[in-house]
């Protein structure tokens, strides 16, 4: 099969879809969906969120060097292609999507959306000013986890939640389980159904062969 070549634009997907929330130093608070976000490194913790300069968003970020990315799930995902695709210039997202705010805990002007299964603060680092987007370089200073998502032993089941991506212009539900993580080199385990049927056969067999020869003894 063959294979266009087209000319370079940004075709990897999917791609986390997050609610962003961001403030100022005056008080104001607003809430932007974003794509263009990532796991930067491990230790210390660190994200980033890619942002065009003309969005509403982009001075707050600017002058308060802060913001929370919030996780999102099915039920959330009208509210997130809402605050994607209206301007904080023309209303309050909070009050036309219904979401609520939260106090972070290690920030000062930046909410969390109480409504997100998981909340990452970040603070930014340093600001890369790369062309139609700048990066916000951040170290993640808390992460909030909703209990709901959490099992009997404190493990967070996230994966329960239903999480958004996005691709290709069109939002979608986290699909089924195909492994975990190592899989392709652990040694598989012997099938528990094939066994359990084999020794079913055996035992058969078995009395087959018992029931045969005591009829020759009989006879």
């Amino acid at each position: 099969m063959g294979k266009q070549i087209w000319k370079p634009g940004n075709m990897l997907y999917p791609l986390p879809a997050v609610m962003v929330s961001t403030g100022d130093t005056k008080g104001d608070t607003n809430i932007l969906t974003i794509a263009w976000t990532g796991t930067v490194c491990t230790n210390p913790a660190m994200a980033y969120i890619s942002v065009r300069p003309e969005r509403y968003s982009y001075g707050m970020l600017r002058e308060s060097g802060e913001f929370v990315i919030n996780l999102t799930t099915e039920k959330l995902a009208w509210a997130v292609d809402y605050c994607g695709v209206r301007s904080g210039r023309d209303m309050n997202k909070w009050k036309e999507t219904g979401l609520h705010k939260r106090k972070a805990e290690m920030l000062e002007f930046a909410p969390l959306i109480r409504e997100s299964p998981v909340n990452l603060e970040c603070r930014v680092t340093e600001v890369k000013e790369l062309g139609s987007h700048h990066m916000f370089l951040a170290e993640v200073k808390a992460v909030h986890a909703d209990e709901a998502y959490l099992d009997k032993n404190g493990r967070l089941e996230l994966n329960h939640a239903g999480l958004l991506v996005y691709s290709h212009g069109e939002y979608l539900a986290a699909g089924k389980k195909l492994g975990t993580f190592g899989y392709s080199v652990k040694k598989k385990a012997p099938d528990q159904k094939k066994t359990v049927q084999k020794k079913k056969a055996a035992a058969h067999k078995k009395r087959l062969e018992h029931k045969k020869a005591s009829n020759q003894k009989a006879t």
